[in-house]
């Protein structure tokens, strides 16, 4: 302690002397003054290596500079406003291949931005400076160019003429109209008679359609009067045909049978004497009978002859509708060709005598179904989706169809005339049902609803519109006339009332096919006990009317299902049509619903003998009486057999 404290003292005894000592002799004074002794100095604390300290702030200062990886979930700092705003890099973005959100596209390669001028201005700008020499520069707010030419024309663009000058412009046509020489007033003569100037121009421009009057021909040749004459007679036929908005094509047809009458002069249409129900009990059919197969393309609609069924319709893609018979041979009878596009719809008339068709190509016409002559034809223009007769015998002669542009349009046939238009749709229509002893109608339509009609009346008596609701592309009418069946796109089939609220009967609803995006028919057995429908996946659907249960599933077509129709007379058969170009015909096999051949009565087996065949009833009726009940049941046995059946 005395050292330090000698050594205190001697430092600031130095302190004190330096300024006189120094001010004396400087050059003595550091001499006599030894260096500092500077002692290093020395830690107890180990030494860290701090490289790695030092990368993670390079990399932390790396990473708050770098724009934002879109693909993490936590930003593990204060991001600055150029790091949210900054453009995205690099291909590994998440959301696109190209580093572009999809949300950012605006164009199928990426985004593009608008161009800082617009192509008008650009135009307008461009035009300038080739015709006056001066042009507004992009950059700012000046020009560039010639500037004595800009102060000369007031910095007037090619789009923006001066008054003056239009008024002009307008003396110098009018005065040419009246003759003159197209000289206005305060027009220099020199520049008149110079061809670079826009007088000269304007007074020696010429109508790029003037020609030389002198080389008009005055009369026609031989040649060109007959083209003239068969060019008009053309026009005036086209006039003469009522009016056709729609593509024309030639109308024909061709039997394909062996003879139209019989020896007796009954015609081919006539149905036969001994077609009628056997019974009043509809079954379910389970094998296939019978394929048709004379459509090119896909099959749109089938329709059974009305009330006898002998004879069944079709509608093909192929622009095709043909007739088959269904009774006798099972061949194609008449093929009717008259559409330039594939048609949509087809209706018999009560009698099945005529039938309508609805066309893409524009046009409805209505055709004799023995001579497949076209009888009339209807186009407003619009292609028409449906088409339907009214219902009663005295009103034959009115047809409504739906169109694509939301409107019914009704015809009176006889004088094809269109006596009303029901337009208060939103979409197009796609059915036509009556109700209500054909008072009523009600449609549907792409809008998403029903909408209930007085025929005749344009006017909406009921609209039928919910926020569950889909669009209904089919619908038809129970047998007893209650209740309508419509096809949902859902993949549903919902019933509405007919009566005079039209509501929608929830404790009823079929459901397990698929037909969304596909206007599938649903139709009913004649006895009312069944609802079927075909589907997206060639099936035909059989529910239980009562219990709204599935009863039985079909695979009849590859592809879609289109359309399915009962016999109106033989209870156990069905036809379908589908895309794939088939008309289908199925019935029910010699099994009784809910009888074994140990159960066999002879009533039960007379019922077995209609299913198979009408022809067999009289020996079947015979039999019965004649042998004893082993003995039926035996020939039973021995006809299952026959058919193949277990």
């Amino acid at each position: 302690m005395d050292l330090l404290q000698n050594y205190a003292d001697e430092k600031e005894d130095e302190l004190d002397e330096p300024e006189n000592q120094n001010d004396q002799n400087p050059d003595s004074a550091a001499l006599e003054s030894s260096p500092p002794r500077i002692l290093p100095s020395k830690s107890a604390a180990p030494k860290v290596d701090d490289t790695t300290l030092a990368l993670t702030v390079a990399q932390a200062r790396q990473t708050q500079s770098r724009p934002i990886d879109p693909s993490q979930h936590v930003v593990a700092y204060n991001p600055t406003y150029e790091q949210l705003w900054a453009p995205i890099y690099g291909p590994a973005h998440p959301y696109a291949k190209d580093g572009i959100a999809q949300g950012m596209r605006n164009h199928k390669l990426g985004f593009v931005e608008d161009a800082s001028i617009d192509s008008f201005v650009f135009d307008e700008q461009y035009n300038t400076f080739y015709k006056y020499g001066y042009a507004a520069d992009p950059a700012g707010s000046n020009y560039i160019g010639d500037l004595d030419a800009l102060e000369k024309n007031n910095a007037i663009s090619v789009y923006n003429i001066r008054q003056n000058e239009q008024k002009k412009r307008k003396l110098e046509r009018k005065q040419e109209a009246e003759g003159g020489d197209g000289m206005a007033v305060d027009v220099d003569p020199a520049e008149v008679n110079n061809p670079a100037t826009d007088s000269w121009l304007m007074k020696n421009r010429k109508s790029p359609w003037a020609g030389k009057k002198e080389g008009v021909q005055t009369e026609l040749t031989e040649e060109q009067k007959k083209y003239a004459e068969e060019y008009a007679k053309k026009k005036e036929e086209k006039g003469n045909a009522g009016g056709e908005k729609g593509e024309h094509v030639e109308d024909k047809s061709t039997f394909h049978g062996k003879e139209e009458k019989d020896y007796q002069g009954r015609s081919w249409v006539a149905p036969p004497k001994d077609a009628k129900a056997a019974n009043d009990h509809c079954y379910i059919p389970k094998r296939l009978v019978h394929t048709w197969s004379g459509h090119t393309k896909g099959v749109s609609a089938i329709r059974f002859f009305p009330k006898y069924g002998h004879l069944i319709l079709s509608a093909g893609m192929d622009t095709k509708v043909k007739i088959w018979d269904v009774f006798n041979s099972g061949k194609c009878m008449r093929t009717y060709m008259g559409h330039s596009k594939a048609v949509r719809d087809i209706s018999f008339c009560n009698d099945g005598t005529k039938f309508l068709t609805a066309s893409y190509d524009k046009n409805i016409k209505y055709w004799d179904t023995e001579t497949g002559q076209v009888i009339r034809t209807f186009s407003t223009g619009k292609i028409p989706y449906v088409v339907k007769l009214n219902p009663d015998d005295d009103k034959q002669n009115i047809l409504l169809a739906g169109m694509s542009d939301k409107k019914i349009v009704q015809w009176d046939m006889n004088t094809k005339e269109i006596t009303q238009e029901y337009d208060q749709h939103l979409g197009a229509v796609n059915t036509i049902t009556f109700v209500d002893n054909n008072r009523r109608f009600v449609t549907s339509s792409d809008d998403k609803s029903l909408r209930v009609w007085e025929f005749g009346i344009p006017v909406v008596i009921k609209y039928i519109s919910e926020p569950h609701m889909h669009s209904m592309p089919s619908i038809s009418l129970h047998p007893n006339t209650n209740w309508l069946a419509a096809q949902s796109l859902d993949n549903q089939i919902l019933i509405y009332s007919t009566r005079e609220r039209f509501q929608l009967n929830k404790k009823k609803r079929f459901a397990g096919h698929i037909v969304a995006g596909y206007a599938c028919q649903v139709n009913f057995s004649p006895d009312g006990r069944f609802v079927m429908s075909g589907d997206g996946e060639g099936k035909c659907w059989f529910w239980d009317w009562k219990s709204c249960k599935v009863f039985r599933t079909l695979k009849c077509h590859e592809g879609v299902c289109i359309g399915c129709e009962w016999h109106p007379l033989e209870q156990s058969k069905v036809a379908t049509c589908g895309w794939d170009g088939l008309i289908k015909y199925c019935w029910l096999p010699l099994l009784h619903l809910g009888h074994s051949i140990d159960q066999c009565t002879p009533e039960v087996g007379l019922a077995l003998s209609l299913a198979l065949d009408g022809k067999e009833q009289l020996s079947w009726t015979n039999l019965a009486r004649q042998i004893s009940l082993e003995d039926y049941r035996s020939q039973i046995h021995d006809l299952l057999r026959q058919y193949g059946c277990s």
